[in-house]
């Protein structure tokens, strides 16, 4: 028996209410509506950009000067290098004043009396010579301190230098900061 279209089916309503009730785009539409420029050169994109890179700039920095270890560089991670830190930060070195002699030396070879200048130059040179030696000895102590408690087959290479370089920076200028106080040797 032929069916006949009930009333509540024809084609209009038909549309309304199956699919997405919208027309499907052309492919020329869908590549017009996903075009734009490869790198966004717009003010604000560019301003917010360098707002974000300095932000993260920011925040590793205070991470770096606090001694953080994810954002310490390369050459500063590791328990053994925080060792090191530590102990030298803890102590006194003659090294450390090696940059404000030389402004006292060069101020000083300003005056017009030769013989004033070639003392503070001798005096330069003999100064260095002792802060060699210190940094010398202080690399033998963190090499021996570190096979103590480290052990000496893991002892990392290159601490004597860390330490030796790092006791030649003024202490206010040292990355990442101290933090330990005077004395304080590690255990």
């Amino acid at each position: 028996m032929p069916t006949t279209p009930s009333p509540s089916t024809n084609d209009d309503s038909a549309a309304e209410t199956s699919g997405k009730g919208r027309r499907t785009p052309t492919r020329a539409e869908q590549e017009a509506a996903r075009r734009r420029p490869l790198v966004p050169d717009t003010k604000e994109a560019r301003a917010q950009a360098k707002a974000d890179l300095r932000q993260r700039q920011e925040r590793q920095r205070i991470g770096m000067a606090n001694g953080e270890e994810k954002y310490l560089p390369v050459r500063d991670r590791g328990p053994q290098r925080r060792y090191v830190r530590d102990y030298v930060d803890a102590g006194w070195h003659l090294s450390e004043w090696v940059m404000a002699l030389m402004v006292v030396v060069i101020v000083v070879s300003l005056i017009p009396n030769t013989l004033v200048a070639y003392w503070a130059f001798i005096g330069l040179w003999a100064y260095l010579a002792i802060s060699v030696l210190d940094m010398v000895l202080l690399g033998i102590r963190v090499k021996r301190r570190i096979a103590d408690k480290f052990g000496a087959q893991n002892r990392e290479r290159g601490l004597g230098w860390y330490a030796a370089m790092r006791s030649l920076q003024m202490r206010f200028m040292r990355l990442p900061k101290p933090q330990v106080k005077r004395g304080q040797y590690p255990a």
